[in-house]
């Protein structure tokens, strides 16, 4: 009973030694940063070197942090924190992502469509709504390859992807945990379901509004420059076939399994390596995980060749993530000891002289760090910053979860970086011959149609 296996698995926090985070200086954030720094700049300056070796380079990163912090706090602090990274957030995190990106990918849209500015805004449409329901991953790659289609025969593309970034890989997923990751880390971290989908309706409504309007504008201006030998009046033909039908029911099914685990709560816990895991959690993940298995044994392999499916981006996703979540956990310690701990000048930024938390620049931060260090670690951080107490920040503190909420996901299509789905379109509209600009060409865009419906929404909101 004494075996080195046996008191592993034993591990409890009782046990632990205990972290105090005033104990962590900003030494501790580094390898967090230095992973988030990497995803942003090596693919840039040596794509394919990244291509090749990117989980080996976020994997120094987290080894860096694990083998310092075990020397320093012991094996098992260490491995407290390890668990609670990985079977609490990251797992749950990461099935819901399999499930989506594997049904998803499994329904093939074969639409004989001409562009217009009407055809084009209505297939915009669909994607946005989609994003909430089978998330902004699963909604993008179920939607690109139909715009592209459509519009194969235009000579200006470009703008067609870009505002399709914004809307259904961003701003679309806002409204309930399904939709983007940082929504599902906060329903992981006891966030209601629905919670998103009331607060966030009105902000996603207006700024969808405003970029459906904008859109409209650019699509028919760069309509009437096409020249006069390709195709003018485009039209719809009405021939629209879709294959792999039976995965809308188990997106269907998906919904329901997350819905269960947010309603349901027997009271029982499973407790590995000193970490609970409770029995609704369990069986959600466990059904998403069938319904992924599911997916691939009853859609025909010609669906998922026609969708030119491929697991790389789930694999690039599972490795980044891994090192993101086991790198994040002294960050969130860190902005857990408040004004008392080394962040503190952070904390004393968005809150104002009277020490109380500011909306407005929750929304800003949030966003705008979500823009170049990913979405979901990004409102994780702000989440914890903000006392990291679900119910309060469902109550009293609502209008600043709703900042952050709204800062991660909109701003999530600021940069090519902001979340995971943007470089997944820009992959896929390259690959089908789409001059896409660059990643500061692409700023370009994102800062001259966006940054005035954030303004406006974070007056109209957060003021």
């Amino acid at each position: 009973m004494s075996s080195p296996g046996l008191l592993w698995l034993c591990c409890t926090p009782a046990c632990a030694a205990g972290l105090d985070p005033q104990q962590l200086t900003l030494w501790w954030g580094l390898p967090f940063a230095g992973v988030l720094l990497s995803i942003a700049a090596v693919p840039l300056i040596a794509p394919d070197f990244w291509h090749h070796h990117f989980g080996k380079i976020a994997g120094l990163w987290a080894l860096g942090l694990l083998l310092p912090f075990a020397l320093r706090f012991g094996l098992t602090e260490t491995t407290h924190q390890i668990a609670h990274a990985l079977l609490l957030e990251y797992l749950p995190f990461m099935v819901l992502l399999f499930a989506l990106y594997t049904i998803a990918g499994g329904i093939h849209v074969a639409a004989d469509l001409r562009a217009s500015p009407r055809t084009n805004l209505a297939l915009l449409g669909i994607g946005t709504a989609l994003a909430s329901v089978m998330g902004t991953t699963g909604a993008a790659m179920l939607m690109i390859r139909p715009v592209i289609r459509a519009n194969a025969t235009r000579r200006y593309q470009t703008h067609v992807v870009v505002f399709f970034i914004f809307l259904v890989a961003n701003v679309g997923g806002a409204l309930t945990p399904l939709g983007d990751p940082p929504l599902f880390l906060g329903f992981l971290q006891g966030v209601h379901f629905f919670w998103t989908t009331q607060y966030l309706l009105l902000p996603t409504l207006m700024v969808s509004a405003l970029l459906f309007a904008l859109f409209f504008a650019v699509d028919t201006y760069f309509m009437r420059r096409e020249t006069p030998t390709e195709p003018s009046g485009y039209a719809l033909d009405g021939k629209v076939r879709i294959d792999g039908k039976i995965n809308f029911l188990l997106l269907a099914a998906s919904v329901a399994a997350v819905l269960m685990s947010g309603l349901w709560n027997p009271g029982r816990s499973l407790s590995l390596l000193g970490t609970p895991l409770e029995w609704q959690n369990l069986l959600r993940d466990g059904l998403l995980m069938l319904l992924a298995l599911a997916s691939l044994a009853l859609t025909p392999a010609p669906v998922r060749r026609d969708n030119e499916f491929n697991w790389f981006p789930m694999q690039e996703v599972a490795k980044l993530f891994a090192c993101i979540f086991l790198t994040i956990f002294p960050v969130i310690a860190i902005l857990r000891a408040g004004d008392q701990g080394a962040l503190g000048d952070v904390v004393r930024l968005v809150t104002d002289s009277r020490g109380q938390p500011v909306p407005a620049l929750y929304f800003w931060c949030a966003g705008l760090l979500s823009a170049f260090l990913d979405n979901a670690p990004t409102y994780l951080v702000f989440f914890n910053m903000a006392g990291g107490d679900p119910a309060h920040l469902m109550g009293a503190g609502a209008k600043l979860l709703e900042a952050i909420s709204a800062g991660a996901v909109f701003m999530g299509a600021l940069t090519y970086i902001g979340n995971a789905p943007n470089f997944m379109v820009r992959a896929v509209a390259v690959h089908q011959g789409v001059r896409m600009p660059g990643f500061f060409a692409y700023m370009g865009w994102s800062l001259a149609c966006l940054m005035p419906c954030f303004l406006l929404v974070s007056w109209v909101f957060f003021r």
